[in-house]
């Protein structure tokens, strides 16, 4: 239920934000036609919101036969879980994350970079993590906050480029220029929802629930190090930054986002793995 509300919260915020941006542009006028585009675009976000993340990335559907697809399907039976679907990202980024609308619609995607840094069993770490985003039902919540974020940037974006060059309704005795300002702080505001929507709990359990499906909280911790030294030499080369909280590790430079961060600081989600080790006396 909390993740469902979550959902409904996100689907009317960008509701919102696009019929402001429609009455901005065109009025009444703008505003109708915007609302008929909002209804189709929240159609679209629920139901495909996972495949449009996946073509952002450029990602492959991996054959049956492929060693991270057998890799996947071991962690799937060990954790219980449908086997999902397995995509490779064209990218040196050394990272994975898994989306979908639920266990028995759910894929997990890894890039070029993370097959070729990991160790067999530290790849299984992280595959564990993945599927305990899926286990723990975070996938749909994740992918629509990640999906709706990009949506709404490229918007703001264009519509600051409209605002500069004269566009837009600006006959409302200055107005314009405080919908202008006001686009300012649409872009932290997506930050914010990103890290209502996954919060630091989230990847701490995701984590936790890795190391107990997987008996083996070293591996994935020694698979984060390697992972946070690998996104600073190979920063993520397409998609967006909005959708940085789909990913185990943030694979972008960094930027605004680091205001409102999704993620964990990395050291702390390693002692923590560590100290399982430590307690569960293996």
């Amino acid at each position: 239920m909390n993740n469902q509300i979550k959902t409904v919260m996100l689907l009317g915020l960008l509701t919102g934000i696009l019929l402001w941006m429609g009455q901005f542009f065109g009025g009444p006028t703008g505003l109708t036609v915007m609302f008929i585009v909002v209804l189709l675009m929240n159609f679209v976000m629920y139901w495909f919101s996972d495949k449009i993340v996946l073509w952002m990335y450029r990602a492959k559907e991996v054959e049956k036969n492929s060693s991270l697809y057998h890799l996947v399907k071991e962690v799937a039976d060990l954790a219980k879980l449908p086997m999902p679907r397995v995509y490779i990202i064209p990218s040196k980024n050394p990272n994975a994350f898994a989306t979908g609308r639920s266990p028995k619609n759910s894929a997990v995607a890894c890039t070029e970079g993370i097959l070729d840094l990991l160790k067999k069993h530290e790849l299984k770490g992280v595959i564990a993590h993945e599927l305990g985003h899926i286990k723990n039902r975070d996938t749909l919540i994740t992918t629509i906050a990640a999906t709706l974020a990009g949506v709404i940037a490229y918007m703001a974006s264009m519509m600051r480029w409209a605002a500069f060059f004269g566009m837009g309704d600006r006959d409302r005795d200055g107005k314009g220029i405080l919908e202008l300002i006001a686009l300012a702080i649409v872009t932290p505001l997506i930050a914010t929802l990103l890290q209502l929507a996954i919060s630091r709990s989230r990847e701490y359990l995701a984590d936790e629930t890795a190391a107990k499906i997987t008996k083996d909280p070293y591996s994935l911790a020694d698979a984060l190090e390697k992972i946070s030294a690998g996104v600073k030499m190979h920063p993520m080369g397409m998609g967006s930054e909005a959708t940085s909280a789909l990913f185990i590790a943030n694979p972008f430079k960094g930027g605004i986002l680091n205001w409102f961060s999704t993620h964990p600081p990395m050291d702390e989600r390693v002692k923590r793995l560590k100290a399982m080790k430590i307690r569960s006396g293996a």
